[in-house]
């Protein structure tokens, strides 16, 4: 199914305008993901979506070539999967599973059918006679996945589906996520404020600011070319160099940067990973922190820029706090952004 939202806006009887007039396309079975920090508007995107808020005026939504602004959630045929799950603790998986195929009074055997299939889809099957509360957080998620699927909606929606779980289980299940909404083969739209989470699941990414969409693209186009310096900062934690211009030359505190074009007007960006740590370099600064992931070192170097400059330092080993480094920043890995998007 596809899906499309021209003018789309939630403003509350307060005033408060939840939503800005968004445009949104999503294509049948991408997967697409509603990304930025709290009070956004992605979780207000999402219910609108699903029919569970109302609109302003002017907007529509279609599925398909149904017009279904003014129709209720229960005749959308959408599947949720919410933060919290929503599972009946007092039920089995198995029934947990079949309860949405139950309201729609289907044959009992087909609903035996359709729950057999995504247990073994979900990896479920062992634990379908199992209480809910006798299963680990992944399994519950595990078992929302399969309940809001089981039905065959025309699109699932999730909401911060991972958010619940610790963060090593998090990762192993954003991974298994993936897998599985591939294997179902739907439409899918989850928002999250995780720019991991996003990147590793979803097709495309439509980051979002106070209320609108400000860029929306494959997670390599929003971290290779963010066309804002939110985005640049929210997608791969991107750092500003603030310092004098000339047009061609940065003139920073610890040193000077050519630029890879005319840099009049804009702000310069770079990335953690483009930040080397050199014998001889342009730049100079301070080791303040250096801390060890197993792959990598970040470090953190004062001096060179009014705040904190990161730096992945992927050595055998690391300069330690306290002294003075040389650093190099090859001109084509900075990126110039226009200062007026700075708060966008």
């Amino acid at each position: 199914m596809t899906l499309r939202l021209t003018h789309t806006a939630k403003t509350y009887p307060d005033g408060t305008k939840a939503l800005l007039p968004t445009e949104l396309s999503v294509d049948k079975g991408e997967i697409v993901s509603l990304l930025g920090p709290s009070g956004c508007g992605k979780t207000t995107l999402l219910r609108i979506i699903a029919g569970l808020e109302t609109p302003d005026t002017g907007s529509d939504i279609w599925f398909d070539d149904d017009n279904v602004t003014a129709l209720p959630v229960e005749r959308r045929q959408v599947g949720m999967v919410f933060q919290s799950y929503a599972l009946f603790p007092n039920m089995s998986v198995r029934a947990n599973i079949g309860y949405g195929l139950k309201m729609q009074k289907l044959p009992k055997s087909e609903i035996d059918t359709r729950v057999t299939e995504v247990l073994d889809m979900c990896q479920l099957q062992p634990f379908a006679g199992r209480a809910i509360t006798a299963l680990s957080g992944g399994q519950r998620q595990r078992v929302a996945l399969a309940r809001a699927i089981a039905p065959r909606p025309r699109l699932l929606l999730l909401d911060e589906p991972l958010s619940a779980l610790d963060a090593s289980l998090r990762e192993t299940l954003r991974d298994e996520l993936a897998i599985l909404l591939r294997e179902f083969d739907i439409t899918a739209i989850f928002v999250t404020h995780d720019q991991d989470e996003a990147m590793a699941i979803a097709d495309r990414v439509a980051v979002m600011s106070h209320g609108r969409v400000v860029q929306s693209g494959t997670p390599e186009d929003l971290y290779r070319n963010p066309t804002s310096s939110f985005v640049a900062g929210f997608v791969g934690n991107a750092m500003s160099l603030r310092g004098r211009q000339d047009g061609t030359k940065l003139y920073l505190k610890g040193g000077t940067l050519s630029l890879p074009a005319d840099g009049m007007g804009q702000t310069v960006f770079v990335r953690a990973e483009d930040v080397r740590i050199v014998e001889s370099g342009p730049l100079r600064g301070k080791v303040e922190t250096v801390t060890f992931f197993g792959t990598h070192y970040r470090i953190g170097i004062s001096g060179i820029t009014p705040d904190m400059l990161t730096s992945i330092h992927l050595g055998q080993d690391a300069p330690k706090v306290g002294d003075m480094i040389n650093v190099s920043i090859m001109p084509e890995t900075l990126m110039l952004l226009p200062e007026e998007a700075a708060n966008a």
